[in-house]
């Protein structure tokens, strides 16, 4: 139905908001709108779901009340029943035998692809609950059950964007660290990410500040946080995605896996400017020396040395490493 006026405040003051197609929430009504700005606007361009689906203020939407019933039912499974006790544990399920984290993720950096096939891999029935799904795409945010136990799954989406984290990313990858944290939910990090998106309109549009909001929610959960390094990790990144310097329980990089400053070609076009420059064919130098540089500066093992990795791991035991994790960790 309408959420109007100050019963719009209602929803947005809960933890999820679940909205039939049929479901309108605004602050002013059509009417107010049109007297005030003279903007001629219907209820559903105003409040509808797919206004609010891309805003953040509504996670799920549903065709009608019987199915918003069932996704509400869906969520609360995945969730404790009280303040002061976990979710409730199932029966363990595997996903199914197709689904392999290797055979989703591309070795090329720049090729993109889904995660959310990532994490149908490693989940129980390969079922996950996608929430804000429609709002920053760059940025999944979901729950799920790996090895029985509900968690929540955050992971940079290299379909849109390429995984970079824009100031809307961070701030719903915030939102959601600090949800799993109030439920007591475990939560699964995967990244591949070239780090930050730079430029004037993310400075103007406070990616300090939500970028610092993504920091302070990690450091500050008290929940299992366990990272899983897919294929890059650049720049800040590197940092905000949930690293041992901000309380990272465990970090897991697979082996193809980049963890650095900055990709090799812009490293290496940075440092080796000089000789690039007079290099008879600049692209074939570039090439040879950004290989080179990966090797010496960017890999999981050298990571894993430096103590920012804790362990490399195949991509077919992501699943029975982050059971394992989750596990040891709630006993502590």
């Amino acid at each position: 139905g309408v959420s109007a006026g100050g019963g719009a405040y209602s929803p947005a003051l809960t933890d999820f908001v679940v909205m039939t197609e049929e479901a309108r929430m605004f602050l002013t009504g059509p009417q107010v709108v049109h007297e005030a700005l003279g903007e001629q606007v219907s209820m559903e361009e105003l409040g509808g779901p797919r206004v609010h689906s891309r805003n953040g203020v509504c996670q799920l939407v549903a065709p009608g009340v019987p199915e918003a019933m069932a996704a509400t039912r869906e969520l609360l499974g995945l969730l404790p029943q009280r303040f002061d006790d976990r979710a409730a544990p199932l029966a363990p399920a595997a996903p199914a035998p197709s689904l392999a984290p290797d055979a989703t993720v591309p070795t090329e950096a720049r090729k993109v692809y889904d995660v959310r096939d990532v994490a149908r891999a490693i989940t129980d029935g390969g079922d996950i609950l996608e929430l804000s799904g429609s709002w920053s795409t760059n940025m999944v945010t979901a729950l799920a059950r790996i090895d029985g136990r509900p968690v929540g799954i955050l992971a940079n989406q290299p379909r849109s964007l390429g995984g970079v984290i824009d100031a809307v990313a961070a701030e719903k990858a915030a939102i959601f660290v600090d949800a799993c944290d109030r439920f007591g939910l475990p939560i699964a990090v995967l990244v591949d990410t070239p780090g930050f998106m730079p430029g004037t309109r993310q400075e103007a549009g406070g990616v300090i500040r939500h970028g610092a909001s993504l920091l302070r929610a990690f450091a500050s959960a008290r929940v299992p946080k366990v990272t899983v390094i897919l294929r890059k990790a650049y720049g800040g990144a590197v940092i905000t995605m949930n690293s041992r310097d901000l309380g990272a329980d465990l970090v897991f990089a697979w082996p193809q896996a980049e963890i650095g400053i900055m990709a090799a070609r812009q490293a290496v076009g940075i440092v080796h400017r000089r000789e690039l420059a007079a290099a008879e064919r600049r692209d074939t130098a570039l090439a040879e020396l950004a290989d080179g540089y990966a090797d010496e500066h960017l890999g999981a093992e050298r990571a894993a040395a430096s103590g920012f990795v804790d362990e490399v791991i195949e991509p077919e035991r992501t699943r029975e490493r982050l059971a394992w994790a989750f596990a040891s960790l709630e006993r502590r």
